[in-house]
Parts: C-alpha cells; sequence; structure tokens
C-alpha cells in the first residue's frame, strides 16, 4: 500500500495527465474548484490555489477553445508536448526508442486507437502514476523512469506552457507542473 505521499503524488500525476490529454470535462473542473488546499503557503499549495482560482474565473468553453490552440492547433499547436521534440528538436528520435524500451519492460504497449506518440506529456505522466502505485517493485523505478524520460523535458516544457501566449487556465497547469517537476527533481537525486 502507498504511503500519503507516494499517493499526493500519484494523483497529481494523474491529474496532469488528465489537463494534458484534452480539455478537462466538467466534472474534472468542479472538482478542481472544490479543491481543499490544506498547506496553502507550500510551493505546490501557492500553485493548487493558483489552479483552483482560474477554474473559478474562466468557462468551461473557453478552456476547450485554449487546449485546441495550444496543443492541435492547425498544423500544430503553440506547444508541442512530446519529450522528444525539447530534447532533439525533432520528433521520432531516440529518446522516443528509449521510452519504448522502458515502456515494454513494464508491460506497457501504445494502444491501437491512440495517435499520439507514447512521448506525449500526458503519457509519461500517466507512466509515472502507475509505476508509484505499482504493488512490489517495478521493472523500471519512479526515479529511473522520472531521470530517464521527464527530468530532461519536462520541467522546461511546462515553463513554456507559462509563458504561452493562448494559455489562461494553463498558464497555472504549467505553474502547477513546473512546480511538480522541481519537487519531483528534488526528491529523484
Amino acid at each position: 500500500m502507498a504511503d500519503e505521499n507516494t499517493l499526493w503524488r500519484a494523483q497529481t500525476y494523474a491529474l496532469l495527465a488528465t489537463l494534458l490529454n484534452a480539455a478537462p470535462q466538467k466534472i474534472v473542473l468542479e472538482q478542481l474548484a472544490a479543491l481543499e488546499i490544506v498547506e496553502p503557503d507550500s510551493p505546490m499549495g501557492k500553485q493548487w490555489l493558483q489552479l483552483r482560482e482560474a477554474v473559478e474565473q474562466v468557462e468551461p468553453e473557453s478552456i476547450s477553445d485554449e487546449f485546441q490552440a495550444l496543443f492541435i492547433g492547425v498544423t500544430h499547436g503553440e506547444l508541442i508536448p512530446y519529450g522528444c521534440y525539447y530534447q532533439t528538436g525533432f520528433l521520432m528520435e531516440e529518446p522516443l526508442a528509449l521510452l519504448r524500451s522502458d515502456l515494454a519492460k513494464l508491460g506497457l504497449e501504445r494502444q491501437q486507437e491512440v495517435s499520439e506518440p507514447e512521448d506525449h506529456i500526458a503519457a509519461q505522466c500517466d507512466v509515472m502514476r502507475l509505476i508509484l502505485m505499482a504493488e512490489g517493485t517495478p521493472v523500471v523505478s519512479a526515479q529511473q523512469f522520472f531521470q530517464r524520460h521527464l527530468a530532461p523535458w519536462a520541467e522546461k516544457f511546462f515553463a513554456d506552457m507559462v509563458q504561452a501566449e493562448n494559455a489562461i487556465f494553463y498558464r497555472s497547469v504549467g505553474h502547477l507542473g513546473e512546480t511538480f517537476m522541481q519537487l519531483e527533481q528534488s526528491l529523484m537525486t
């Protein structure tokens, strides 16, 4: 059974995966608006407060439009949420091959109906959630996965989200993600 801190980390990864995979559904926004912040003065507490306030200030339809502009666009969104792109400047490069190797070791493979490569930020956050909640010792530990696949680029991605021209609601997601990745980095070294 996971301790409280590990459960909190897994839930944070799950939330990031949800928010970065698609525009959030109404129920997710309602849950975010109802968040009780236990430590509002901590670095993460401040980001949770900012996220809750952002939910209260925007219309769900505008979040969907914002998601479209940031991540999809006409040819591509303002942000390109792939590890390969951040690490090499190109898609489908060596970091994706290394990721696929670790995913295979974990018994994970891309589903047929999924069009995104596995190095999408939402997918990698979801894998971290799975690893943290796994019973026993996974073949690839959370520390190994984080250091190999998220540490090289995720914090920069979230910093770019904060600066994105089209980010309103997602600016708060960027702040949360950036602070969380900094916290994870301190835990994983």
